[in-house]
């Protein structure tokens, strides 16, 4: 049975720091960031979709295998305490998204050590804090990813990124935005690595309302729902011997 078929397991993860030693952002999202982030998800699936959260300050910041062998998709927000993040749990990311869990970078994830060790690259950029207006202009409105989402979207205030983002090529480019001072970032990301599907979306500082406007959300879910697996099972791609004639043996046995 696959994922179309069945409720898709969330977890919604978010270093939670900054609504633990900022009044502003604990004003501004009293839940968490990832409390915001889960609830857009339930809005928007409704049903469709089974929502914990996890944050860095849990035993194993809330990712032991037991819980990543029983999520779907992974959203990840992070910004003041990547270096905190410890290698062993990151690796287990990784290994979980090559076997085809779904991962949903948001914001300065970018430079979250899954991100980076995934890209294989820097993943900086240019940035600006200077309540600029951000429009996110679809590139592919046919894409999942985009269904019912308006072009652009527009954030009243947000912080810059702006390009050049060191990033590998996306394989899909779903989204660009552009900014009061005229820069443009690549805003709206899909890669692939092994069989898991990778979409990175950008709106979203911790300075600024963002994930509680319902185009946001609307974009993150449907990025839930796109990376989900669509079987059972979680194997990553494997190196195979293949004997001449193997071909011929695996299709006879699937006749």
């Amino acid at each position: 049975m696959g994922t179309s078929e069945r409720t898709i397991r969330v977890t919604v993860w978010n270093e939670n720091v900054h609504e633990t030693t900022e009044e502003a952002v604990r004003q501004r999202y009293p839940e968490g960031i990832h409390g915001a982030i889960a609830a857009g998800i339930r809005d928007q699936l409704g049903a469709g979709a089974a929502v914990r959260t996890a944050t860095l300050a849990d035993p194993e910041h809330g990712l032991t295998e037991e819980v990543l062998a029983d999520t779907d998709v992974l959203t990840w927000w992070g910004h003041a305490a990547h270096g905190e993040v410890s290698d062993e749990v990151v690796s287990r990311v990784q290994r979980h998204v090559l076997g085809g869990m779904g991962l949903v970078v948001l914001h300065s994830g970018h430079l979250s050590k899954i991100f980076r060790q995934l890209m294989g690259t820097t993943c900086t950029l240019r940035w600006r804090a200077g309540d600029d207006r951000e429009l996110v202009w679809t590139l592919k409105p046919h894409h999942p990813v985009a269904r019912g989402v308006p072009s652009p979207i527009v954030i009243p205030a947000q912080e810059m990124y702006g390009e050049v983002f060191d990033i590998p090529d996306p394989d899909e480019l779903v989204f660009v935005s552009s900014f009061t001072g005229g820069e443009v970032f690549r805003s709206g990301c899909v890669f692939y690595r092994g069989n898991g599907r990778i979409f990175y979306f950008s709106p979203g500082d911790q300075a600024y309302p963002v994930y509680h406007q319902l185009e946001v959300r609307r974009v993150i879910s449907n990025a839930v729902a796109w990376a989900a697996p669509t079987g059972d099972g979680r194997d990553a791609p494997k190196l195979r011997n293949s004997p001449l004639g193997w071909y011929d043996e695996e299709a006879e046995g699937q006749s």
